[in-house]
């Protein structure tokens, strides 16, 4: 059976590798490592097809060391204990962990102490952020080195290894710029996926020539970054609250048209109905509203249509005025609560034990709510709400504020009611 085109062609030296001229390059710090000798224990990540596992391969080369790879997912504990064996025979061995984010306890656990001592050199890649999804103690015994997407230069000399090669297409096809060009902006960074489309179109191509049509049939499925991590996701998430947040509706359509290929839906919804109340919030406050009508309407119909009400909802929500005076508030009274715990009054506990009954909370007395203070004593000073006079409507809020103020509240009910 003929292996794929991209297994073939996967670079066996530092030299073959394309782009990650940081790593790799003459001042990289892996080329550096090499040509010392040596190499730690590490963490490649970054977007699929970047060549983290090629590298992480082409280290244990360079340096003459047995390699074992290793998934996260499908591999188990019997797995590792003959890894460990083979280390303890061989002295060093470099484990080429694949998914490594994915590493349960038990067998990160196992691993840990070989990592320490040094018999297990990990090199472990993954399209996730290292920062969130992997565990601390894993973290800590690596070194981190990102990689990033292939230029088009990088693509295109990849493209045209491959078509000479006689590991791959050896000299019996020939490409027309324009679908080279068309692979090389489709695949987003991704040679894998770039070599993947040449194989296939040139299966299919007449005259052993690909041109950008027989290209075009075979790049239907752009191959969107997003859709390669839960983290890519999250990322134009992020790009699109923060596009609203900054006023710029054509950023944010963007990256609505990007996460709209993803076809979830709810996760767009989420983001658009905190960004109403955190971003928006009182200085447009029926806006909220606006958006819940243009959720359930994207939620009802789905995509592609959803993208409608989501884009024209978008579009309010970037040109309305931007208030996050109740956020703020907030987010102040949580880092009060997180430091420390403060008793509430009694006379506001739903049954007070120890007070008479004049000390207590009269429901009937609406002359007085205003003049009663709520808050710990040690608090009862504090001013979370800060208005950002967006507009008139907070304004009156800020002039009722104002009013309240100037009112001495207190926690001496009995005096208060007399």
């Amino acid at each position: 059976m003929k292996q794929p085109l991209a297994f073939r062609l996967r670079p066996e030296t530092l030299d073959d590798i394309l782009g990650q001229e940081h790593l790799v390059g003459k001042e990289g710090v892996i080329r550096k490592c090499i040509d010392n000798n040596t190499i730690f224990s590490s963490i490649f990540y970054g977007p699929p097809g970047t060549g983290k596992t090629t590298l992480a391969r082409v280290i244990a080369n360079e340096l003459k060391k047995p390699y074992r790879k290793f998934n996260a997912v499908t591999g188990n504990k019997k797995d590792l204990d003959m890894i460990f064996s083979e280390a303890k025979l061989s002295g060093q061995l470099i484990l080429i962990c694949d998914e490594v984010h994915r590493l349960n306890k038990d067998k990160q656990d196992l691993l840990l102490p070989h990592v320490e001592d040094g018999s297990i050199i990990l090199i472990g890649a993954t399209t996730a952020n290292p920062y969130h999804s992997i565990n601390p103690a894993i973290r800590s015994r690596c070194h981190l080195f990102e990689f990033k997407p292939l230029n088009n230069e990088d693509i295109k000399r990849g493209i045209n290894n491959a078509l000479k090669n006689p590991e791959g297409l050896n000299n019996e096809y020939t490409i027309d710029d324009d679908a080279l060009d068309l692979i090389c902006d489709t695949v987003n960074g991704d040679i894998r996926w770039a070599l993947n489309i040449l194989e296939i179109s040139a299966i299919i191509s007449k005259d052993k020539n690909i041109d950008a049509k027989t290209v075009k049939e075979n790049c239907k499925n752009v191959n969107n970054r997003s859709f390669g991590s839960e983290d890519g996701h999250y990322d134009l998430l992020s790009g699109l609250q923060k596009s609203i947040r900054g006023s710029d509706p054509n950023a944010a359509l963007y990256y609505l048209s990007l996460l709209a290929q993803s076809g979830d839906v709810a996760s767009i919804c989420r983001r658009l109905l905190v960004i109403a109340y955190e971003d928006i919030g009182l200085a447009n406050p029926s806006l909220a509203a606006r958006t819940i009508n243009a959720c359930k309407s994207a939620e009802e119909v789905g995509f592609p249509e959803a993208i409608i009400p989501l884009g024209v909802q978008i579009i309010d929500l970037c040109l309305s005025p931007k208030s996050r005076t109740g956020v703020d508030a907030i987010h102040k009274a949580q880092a009060i609560v997180d430091t420390k715990a403060y008793d509430m009054p009694k006379y506001l506990k739903l049954t007070p034990v120890g007070l008479n009954k004049d000390e207590q909370y009269n429901y009937d007395r609406y002359d007085c709510f205003h003049l009663i203070q709520y808050l710990p004593d040690e608090l009862s000073n504090l001013d979370l709400f800060e208005s950002f006079n967006s507009n008139r409507y907070e304004q009156q809020l800020k002039q009722v504020y104002d009013e309240l103020k100037k009112n001495k509240r207190t926690n001496d009910l009995k005096k208060l009611y007399k």
